[in-house]
């Protein structure tokens, strides 16, 4: 697969994974709906590294953002590295189960609303770098 396409399949995903996100805050299921969250980011974020990357388009495997942002060289704002870091928690704590509980008990409508809209910001910014 060369860069291009490879850009392609991480968009599409990304975009698979936002409308999953969406349904999941409609149904009110928070933790998930912010899993997939992350998931959209790391794909947009793995999408552009395979785009600047022609030559090695295959980003690392990571759930890291600040991680990939950094290792493209991206500039990045503190207030993008601080929400990179924050969406990353994301994943994690969707994965193992003692963090689990506790990461379903803070994900309120409310906390829910706020991360989703950090998540559309970071969205937003990536894509602009996207097209």
């Amino acid at each position: 697969m060369d860069n291009i396409d490879l850009m392609k399949y991480w968009l599409e995903s990304s975009n698979e994974d936002y409308n999953v996100m969406n349904l999941l805050h409609n149904s009110r299921k928070n933790s998930y709906c912010l899993f997939f969250g992350q998931m959209v980011i790391e794909k947009l974020l793995k999408a552009l590294y395979a785009k600047n990357n022609k030559g090695a388009p295959y980003a690392p495997k990571t759930h890291d953002l600040l991680y990939l942002a950094e290792k493209m060289n991206l500039e990045v704002t503190e207030k993008q590295a601080n929400d990179l870091v924050e969406i990353t928690k994301f994943n994690l704590n969707t994965r193992y189960d003692d963090y689990k509980r506790e990461f379903y008990n803070k994900c309120t409508d409310e906390y829910t609303e706020e991360k989703i809209n950090q998540i559309e910001e970071v969205k937003v910014w990536l894509e602009t770098m996207l097209k």
